[in-house]
């Protein structure tokens, strides 16, 4: 049965993941180059990017139809992906306290979800992708088999599910160590104050400062043991996908998880 753009479920599928790949390659190849070292790009730790081939099967809904109107074409698909592209940026920053891209140095940015310079990438892309990259790609699909199809999209559709299974669990660890390194951290400050006043009067003082005093080091040193504790391979996995990962309300926390990262790295080799 044919739906939108005259393609069925399966063939729409296919174009999602065959886009996802193109993107994972294009971003893979272009982080890597700007870091001097190769980067799995992506929120998945499988070769797709969704946001690509999401964006990819919205600017086809939304831009075939209008084929024969190049102007509103390249502007329905404009629109159409940017506007995906800020919800899916909201929705990801709300659930999970992170943004995994982030545009607030760009010009005309939207809340650093969307800008410019992305909308005017996603209005190439429409042209590249209506003319040029889709009618290709589209003959390669429709010329398999039905059957060929349903089990390609089916088996493709269950291993993109249980990866976005596992990729979830890592972002959902990422966010509560976010969350449990910004208690900690406020913990430690108050400790670490507490210990200041202490040191003013622990000159000539009696032995029970003294015993606070030596109490409240201990205490410092079992929250430190504690951020330490928190590490994950899950969550070490994510940001290395994604090294542009910010956090506007848990930025000196997040700094501190790279920090722990990196020391455990480090030690790991030794």
């Amino acid at each position: 049965m044919e739906g939108i753009g005259g393609y069925t479920l399966s063939e729409w599928l296919l174009f999602f993941y065959i886009y996802c790949f193109i993107g994972w390659i294009w971003e893979s190849c272009y982080v890597s180059a700007r870091k001097r070292h190769w980067v799995n790009r992506g929120f998945l730790k499988g070769p797709l990017l969704p946001i690509y081939g999401s964006g990819a099967v919205v600017i086809l809904a939304a831009a075939l139809p209008l084929r024969q109107y190049p102007v509103l074409m390249v502007l329905g698909g404009m629109a159409a992906a940017t506007l995906l592209e800020y919800v899916t940026g909201a929705a990801m920053e709300a659930l999970f306290k992170a943004r995994y891209w982030d545009y607030t140095g760009e010009f005309l940015n939207l809340k650093g979800y969307i800008c410019l310079k992305s909308s005017l990438c996603w209005g190439v892309m429409t042209l590249l992708l209506v003319y040029a990259v889709h009618p290709p790609l589209a003959e390669l699909v429709t010329d398999l088999s039905p059957r060929i199809r349903y089990w390609a999209s089916l088996i493709l559709t269950a291993l993109t599910a249980g990866d976005f299974a596992t990729s979830f669990q890592a972002a959902m660890d990422f966010r509560n160590l976010l969350l449990r390194t910004e208690r900690l951290r406020e913990e430690l400050k108050a400790l670490q104050a507490r210990m200041d006043q202490l040191e003013v009067q622990i000159a000539g003082a009696g032995e029970e400062l003294r015993a606070q005093y030596r109490e409240l080091q201990l205490r410092r040193k079992l929250h430190l043991e504690k951020l330490q504790s928190l590490y994950s391979r899950r969550v070490h996995g994510l940001l290395k996908r994604n090294p542009g990962t910010v956090s506007r309300r848990h930025k000196e926390s997040l700094e501190a998880i790279r920090r722990m990262i990196r020391e455990r790295v480090e030690k790991d080799r030794k």
